[in-house]
C-alpha cells in the first residue's frame, strides 16, 4: 500500500523523535552513573545543583557549550572535527530498528476534505526485516570514527588508544556474531518482530516428538541460550568499551586514550555515541533473551482484554495497549543500563594481554561449542 503524506510527515516524526530521545537519555545516563558509582562507593555524589543534583546536568551542558576550540597543531584538521561527528551515528542508525512496542492502530478518518488512513504505525523508526543483520552491520562501523580520532589526532597515545579499539571490537565482534547464530538456529528469523511473538506464553516447545511446557517460566530465549546469552553480554560490554573492557581509554597508561585530545562539545558527542551503543546492546539483549516488550505469562490478548475494560475498544485501546508495552521495554532497558553501570563500578580493569586472551581462546571457544550444542538440540528437538 502506497504511504501518502500525512503517514510519511509520521514516520519522518517518529525518526526525529526517537533520535532526540537516544540523545535525552545520555544525561540522564550520566547522572544515573555519578549517583550509582556514589551509591556504590558509599558518596554523595551530585547533590548540590538542584533537586537530587539533577541540574548539574544542565551546568555540565554548559559547560562543555563554552570550552574553548581546541585543535592540536600537527593533527589533520578534517579527521580531527569528522571523528566525534562519525561516532553518535552507528548508534543513532542502529536504534532506529529497534521495535519498541506494538504497533498503533488508526482507524480511517476525515480531515481537510480528504479521507485518511487506515494507518498502522510502528513504534520504531523502521520496521526492516534483516532487523539483526542491520543492527550488527551498522554497530560495526562503530571502529572508524576511533581510528579518525587516534589518527587525527596526531598523538602517540591517541593512536595507541585507537588500535587498541580496533583490535578489541573486531576480536569480540566473532564471539558476539556465534552467539547471535545461536538465537537465529531458536528462533528461525531475522526478524525482531517475529522473535518477540515467538516468546510469548509459557515455556514451551517439542522434543523428540513430544510437546514439554513448563508453566512457572516464561519463554523466553534466555531458558534456551543461557551460554549465549553469558557470551553476547560480556563481548557487549566489550564493543561498548565499557569497563572491565575500557582498555582503548586506559587513563593510566593512554592519558585517555583515542579521545585524549577531545574537550568540549567534540567529547561530548563521544559519550553520545558510548551511550548509544549501550542502549542498543541492552536493547538487543531484551529482544534476544527477555522477550523484548512481552510483559511475562500476559499476552497481547489478554492485555487488550483487561484494558477494555478502562479505555473501551478501537483505537485508544491500541494506544493504550502500546504505552504499556513501551513502559515494559523501558524498564527493562533501565534494568540492563543499571548492569552497565554496576560492572563499571565493580570490577577491575583487564591487561590488555587478558583482554585479547579472553576473547580469543575463551570467548570464541564457547561461542563455537554453544552453536554446535545448539543445532545438536534443535535436531534432536525436530527429529
Amino acid at each position: 500500500m502506497r504511504m501518502d503524506a500525512m503517514e510519511a510527515a509520521i514516520n519522518a516524526l517518529k525518526l526525529v523523535v526517537i533520535f532526540g530521545m537516544m540523545i535525552q537519555a545520555v544525561p540522564l545516563l550520566v547522572w544515573l552513573e555519578r549517583r550509582g558509582s556514589a551509591f556504590i562507593q558509599h558518596r554523595f555524589g551530585p547533590n548540590r545543583v538542584g533537586p537530587l543534583g539533577l541540574l548539574q546536568l544542565l551546568a555540565d551542558a554548559v559547560k562543555f557549550i563554552n570550552k574553548e576550540e581546541f585543535v592540536p597543531g600537527k593533527g589533520h584538521r578534517l579527521l580531527f572535527f569528522l571523528a566525534p561527528i562519525l561516532a553518535m551515528m552507528p548508534g543513532a542508525l542502529a536504534v532506529l530498528a529497534i521495535p519498541f512496542s506494538t504497533p498503533i492502530e488508526i482507524a480511517a478518518f476525515d480531515f481537510a476534505g480528504s479521507t485518511w488512513g487506515p494507518y498502522l504505525l510502528k513504534v520504531q523508526g523502521a520496521d526492516i526485516p534483516l532487523g539483526i543483520i542491520y543492527i550488527f552491520g551498522v554497530s560495526s562501523l562503530a571502529t572508524y570514527p576511533l581510528l579518525l580520532a587516534g589518527w587525527g589526532s596526531s598523538n602517540k597515545f591517541s593512536l595507541m588508544g585507537a588500535l587498541r579499539a580496533s583490535a578489541q571490537m573486531i576480536s569480540y565482534e566473532l564471539a558476539m556474531g556465534l552467539a547471535v547464530v545461536g538465537v537465529m538456529i531458536i528462533y528461525g528469523t531475522f526478524y525482531l518482530n517475529e522473535m518477540i511473538d515467538m516468546q510469548q506464553g509459557p515455556m514451551n516447545f517439542m522434543f523428540m516428538g513430544k510437546e514439554v511446557i513448563f508453566p512457572y517460566l516464561p519463554n523466553w530465549g534466555i531458558f534456551y541460550q543461557p551460554l549465549g546469552f553469558l557470551l553476547f553480554l560480556v563481548c557487549s560490554y566489550a564493543e561498548a568499551n565499557r569497563l572491565p573492557f575500557d582498555l582503548p581509554e586506559a587513563e593510566g597508561e593512554l592519558v585517555a586514550g583515542y579521545h585524549t585530545e577531545y574537550g568540549g562539545f567534540k567529547m561530548l558527542m563521544f559519550f553520545i555515541g558510548e551511550y548509544g551503543h549501550m542502549i542498543v546492546s541492552s536493547s538487543v539483549v531484551i529482544i534476544f533473551y527477555f522477550g523484548g516488550y512481552l510483559i511475562p505469562f500476559l499476552s497481547t490478548e489478554d492485555l487488550r482484554q483487561l484494558l477494555t475494560g478502562f479505555v473501551g475498544e478501537g483505537a485508544m485501546l491500541s494506544l493504550a495497549t502500546s504505552l504499556v508495552y513501551l513502559l515494559s521495554f523501558i524498564i527493562k532497558l533501565v534494568i540492563f543500563l543499571w548492569v552497565f553501570i554496576w560492572v563499571r563500578w565493580s570490577l577491575p580493569r583487564f591487561r590488555y594481554d587478558q583482554l585479547m586472551d579472553l576473547g580469543w581462546k575463551t570467548m570464541l571457544p564457547w561461542g563455537l561449542l554453544n552453536t554446535f550444542v545448539t543445532m545438536l538440540l534443535v535436531y534432536l528437538a525436530h527429529g
